[in-house]
């Protein structure tokens, strides 16, 4: 099936007690089994059933389902966050003495975690300039490596084709955070990826109203992770964030055909003004990535960064005139929404790790919506007049 039949079908039947087409929300903490022997083999895992919705809801199944389909997985966990999807893959799939590396730069939140909590775990955490310092000087005992195709907040793209075969060489666990392109555009499994995840609270959702995190992969990794993230960390979803995430993932494809078209005219607006000393958009074939994702993926995405002349107090004095873009964090709403990084998202890096990524004092990130384009153009255009 296609992937707009997909996103609405699949993981999805009639109930079979009402026959309900949405999948019920199963507020529930606990399941009978009935007899003392079903709640043995159950335990045991002898037997298919729920026991405790910490482990497993079947509102949260059905999403799983939907989602590993989308991704041409084996199988989908969903968790509480992106955090919990990224620290429970890594807790579940390291051990102290093992190398982790990552490549610059990440979503800062994740860039914290690595590099400040991870450690305390005895992992050692190396990060890369970009895909092709990985590929020249990559240590063969790396266990695991994560990468964005497109990178937050900057918008580098980082080649997966050239991550994937370095590690398969080495026998390294590659995870692609694909939140910014999704699998309506990008699906990494299918080019050897082991894994992927996402910040389902961004396009995946679509309608910022809930958090949540998604990994997807081959079964036996997948079985690792869900034991770690809901038996041993604790990070379920629960079942009304999957109802809402489910629902919103029926569009996604829809969605992120707006919100490419819209990013690629704010980009190419941007790149004709003055004030703007620099604009990040993997769609202009200007972008240095660009090829690399015009030959992976169905689209470059939604998210366009850019630099002003005059550092924070231009950049402040963009955002405070914005009227239809929001000054907020997060990304992937139907609505559009801008914010300075370094400031905000990436605030917890060094000064130091923020310059080595490029995440500097002029940078701008737009999160483009669904909106009409002409009039998000008219709002960046009285806003720039300003600066």
């Amino acid at each position: 099936m296609k992937m707009q039949t997909l996103a609405v079908h699949a993981g999805q039947q009639p109930d079979p007690s009402t026959g309900a087409l949405n999948t019920p929300v199963y507020l529930t903490s606990t399941y009978s089994y009935g007899t003392a022997q079903e709640g043995k083999d159950r335990f045991a895992g002898k037997n298919p059933g729920y026991i405790y919705s910490r482990f497993a809801n079947p509102t949260s199944s059905a999403l799983e389902q939907k989602l590993a389909a989308l991704e041409g997985a084996d199988e989908a966990v969903v968790v509480a966050s992106g955090m919990a999807a990224i620290s429970s893959i890594v807790y579940a799939l390291t051990q102290q003495g093992d190398e982790v590396a990552f490549i610059d730069p990440v979503y800062g939140g994740t860039d914290a975690f690595l590099r400040n909590t991870l450690v305390r775990a005895g992992v050692k955490v190396v990060s890369y300039s970009s895909d092709d310092d990985f590929v020249s000087r990559h240590n063969p005992n790396t266990r695991l490596v994560l990468w964005e195709p497109v990178t937050n907040p900057t918008l580098k793209v980082v080649d997966s084709r050239k991550i994937i075969a370095v590690a398969k060489q080495i026998g390294a666990i590659t995870v692609c955070d694909n939140t910014f392109l999704t699998p309506a555009l990008f699906q990494p499994l299918s080019i050897g990826a082991d894994l992927v995840m996402h910040s389902g609270t961004k396009y995946l959702c679509g309608h910022g109203d809930i958090i949540a995190g998604v990994i997807a992969g081959n079964g036996p990794l997948i079985q690792r992770v869900r034991t770690v993230a809901l038996k041993h960390i604790g990070v379920p979803m629960g079942p009304q964030e999957a109802y809402l995430l489910q629902r919103g993932v029926k569009t996604l494809p829809l969605r992120m055909r707006a919100h490419c078209d819209n990013a690629k005219a704010v980009a190419e607006f941007l790149a004709t003004q003055e004030k703007v000393a620099a604009v990040y958009f993997p769609g202009l074939p200007s972008h240095p990535g660009h090829q690399a994702i015009a030959d992976t993926a169905a689209g470059f995405g939604g998210m366009v960064a850019l630099e002003l002349h005059g550092g924070f107090d231009a950049c402040a004095r963009l955002l405070d005139n914005l009227t239809l873009f929001a000054q907020a964090v997060s990304l992937g709403d139907l609505e559009s929404l801008a914010c300075h990084p370094a400031s905000t998202t990436h605030a917890a890096m060094t000064p130091d790790d923020r310059a080595r990524a490029n995440v500097t004092d002029k940078l701008v990130r737009l999160s483009i919506g669904v909106e009409d384009i002409d009039d998000l153009l008219a709002d960046l255009t009285q806003a720039l007049a300003k600066v």
